[in-house]
């Protein structure tokens, strides 16, 4: 009997041991780098002291980091991707063919080695001692002198040596509209280790993760350039560039460059771009962040570009409300890079744009601000949920600001959707970015079917409840990195409702839903209609009864696995109705005939349930009358 008591005491510590080893935890890292860079063929060398702190309960062996700019070479990945996938970015190619039968040339392949990108490390040790490490590719695998114990701490100091390729993607030097330096994911950046391991992830194309922590970062330049970065300027009232503190006299300084010194706290990331012709706007926002605008000095975009500022204020403050609030000190829109790329702090967007369009890619990446650099999920494992989110509340804060007022400003994404649930090429959103089939699959799961993803779960739990939701994944997940497992249980605290079928059935299946009505036929005291599920993904229905005297019935019927009822929107009145389970394919719900003749049945007046074929979500009314005439022309 001792013997057993001993056996349960020891197998129910193991398993208080298992538990705990489950709660979060999340690494940290603290950064100096000092940086010269050579504007006259683009290279720069560094120094790189890293303080790494193990908070995993693991013991470490080795490290990795990652080494973007070796993907900008004709050997790499990168090039290789570019040649081998059906639709390639057509930033990076040239198309040598016709639309309809293109060939395409990678531009990696054709760079010379002045040209060419490259981020090489010269020297590293741990605490003193040399290590041993090996490049391969965009990543640098580390063995460790010592091992790295859990809660312990390391200091790695590195030399590097870098050249900024002529090729933009996200970054890059020269860009088509001049800008010189786009300098995203420039430095030695060590990989995440979280509870699923190292993510030493190749750079193929996709976007990145990194681990929280503080920089203190300097920058040696020519003094003809302005920078534009992560973090606060520590030296303004030395540099100048607009920096400075109105009234501020700039001291004459000696020699060819200038060292700007920037600090960053709380941020996975460190960017910074940099131009001879900025122009370099501030405004002070009503919360007292700092609003910092970069753009080139071209007669053509200024307009637009002022224009900017204050609606750019006007989306701080709707991303404050609807999300939470803009925890650091300084944002800047940056002209630079491809395209629009959120980083730490800042985006790099293209400038020379109409003003509809400037603003709404601004819109885009400052949400990003909230959903990556602050929710900071794992971009290659779910991009749907940084992507898809920034979609969805800058769709909303795009027709609010703009006053477009469109009732449903989510109407792309659904269509977006409907094309590739429709197409039969669809992949699961848990296909990791790189692995998708082509581009554009891999674009439309994450933004427009990310995007629905939000808009459709307003539908399934009620939109007073997303919101709230919404605000508290902020609070509950703010500088940490959520999953898709943390968000959904967020939901189900707020809601009550059990939502662990949604999650799974929209991002880890391609299944679909497709409800319809199949009849609709008078009994002696009753009406019976009678709908389908022709597809496999559940949903609760929200129907709207029309009777012949023009009154309207809304019928709600729960979803039974959901084990909860979804509160009524909007102040409306509804009849509840029984459950329906999953299993059963058809559902009858009657109609006492004393409520009057039944005139129009329609699924989802709301139409925020995405369902892919519409068509016999309607019976009667108009639709009805429709039918019957193409009959009679048939």
């Amino acid at each position: 009997m001792k013997r057993f008591l001993v056996s349960i005491l020891f197998l129910s510590t193991g398993l208080l041991i298992a538990q705990n080893n489950t709660s979060y935890w999340q690494q940290h890292v603290d950064y100096k780098m000092d940086v010269d860079m050579n504007v006259d063929n683009y290279q720069y060398t560094g120094t790189q002291e890293l303080v790494y702190t193990n908070n995993s309960p693991d013991t470490l062996n080795q490290v990795f980091y990652h080494l973007f700019n070796n993907a900008f070479q004709p050997g790499s990945q990168m090039n290789a991707r570019l040649k081998d996938i059906a639709d390639p970015d057509g930033r990076m190619v040239n198309n040598k063919g016709t639309r309809e039968n293109p060939d395409y040339e990678s531009r990696i392949s054709k760079l010379s080695p002045e040209e060419i990108g490259y981020l090489h490390v010269i020297s590293l040790t741990q605490d003193g001692q040399a290590l041993d490490y090996k490049e391969v590719g965009t990543i640098l695998e580390v063995k460790l002198a010592k091992p790295i114990l859990p809660g312990k701490k390391t200091t790695f100091k590195m030399e590097f040596k870098a050249q900024e390729p002529l090729q933009i993607r996200r970054s890059g030097r020269d860009n088509a509209e001049g800008v010189a330096l786009s300098m995203s994911q420039w430095y030695p950046k060590i990989a995440e280790y979280d509870f699923e391991g190292w993510h030493a992830d190749p750079y193929i194309g996709r976007e990145f993760q990194g681990v929280w922590g503080d920089f203190d970062v300097k920058i040696s330049i020519d003094k003809d350039y302005t920078l534009a970065s992560t973090g606060m300027l520590q030296n303004a009232d030395e540099i100048g560039h607009g920096y400075e503190k109105e009234g501020t006299k700039i001291p004459k300084t000696k020699g060819d460059k200038h060292t700007w010194h920037f600090k960053a706290e709380k941020v996975h990331d460190f960017t910074w771009a940099a131009d001879p012709e900025y122009i370099h706007d501030k405004l002070i926002a009503e919360d007292g962040t700092e609003l910092h605008f970069f753009y080139k000095d071209n007669k053509d975009i200024i307009e637009n570009w002022k224009k900017l500022q204050p609606k750019t204020e006007e989306l701080l403050m709707f991303y404050n409300k609807h999300i939470g609030p803009y925890p650091w000190k300084k944002y800047s829109v940056v002209q630079g890079g491809d395209g629009g790329m959120e980083y730490a702090m800042l985006t790099l967007i293209t400038g020379e744009r109409n003003f509809n369009s400037l603003f709404g890619v601004t819109a885009h990446e400052f949400a990003h601000a909230w959903f990556q650099h602050l929710l900071a999920t794992n971009e290659s494992e779910h991009e749907w949920m940084d992507e898809g989110f920034t979609s969805y509340i800058s769709s909303i804060a795009e027709n609010q600001i703009s006053g477009s007022n469109n009732e449903n400003p989510h109407t792309g994404s659904y269509r977006g959707y409907y094309y590739l649930a429709n197409s039969g090429q669809e992949q699961p959103q848990t296909t990791h970015a790189d692995r998708y089939a082509m581009n554009a699959l891999y674009g439309t799961a994450a933004y427009s079917k990310g995007a629905v993803f939000l808009a459709q779960l307003g539908y399934v739990i009620g939109e007073d409840n997303l919101a709230k939701t919404l605000n508290r994944y902020y609070d509950d997940w703010k500088f940490k990195h959520p999953t898709p497992n943390d968000f959904i249980r967020v939901a189900e605290k707020v809601s009550g409702a059990q939502l662990g079928w949604y999650l799974n059935d929209w991002t880890r299946t391609v299944n679909k839903v497709d409800y319809g009505i199949e009849s609709v036929s008078t009994e002696a005291d009753s009406t019976k209609i009678t709908l389908r599920r022709k597809e496999l993904m559940p949903m609760p229905i929200d129907l709207m009864v029309t009777y012949e005297d023009g009154s309207e019935e809304l019928f709600y019927i729960p979803l039974e696995m959901m084990r909860w009822d979804k509160p009524a929107e909007n102040d409306s009145k509804r009849t509840i109705a029984e459950d329906w389970a999953w299993g059963f394919p058809t559902y009858d719900l009657s109609i006492p005939s004393s409520k009057g003749k039944v005139s129009k049945v329609e699924i989802d007046p709301s139409e925020r349930m995405a369902d892919v074929n519409q068509e016999d979500n309607v019976w009667g009314g108009s639709s009805e009358e429709t039918s019957e005439n193409d009959n009679e022309q048939d």
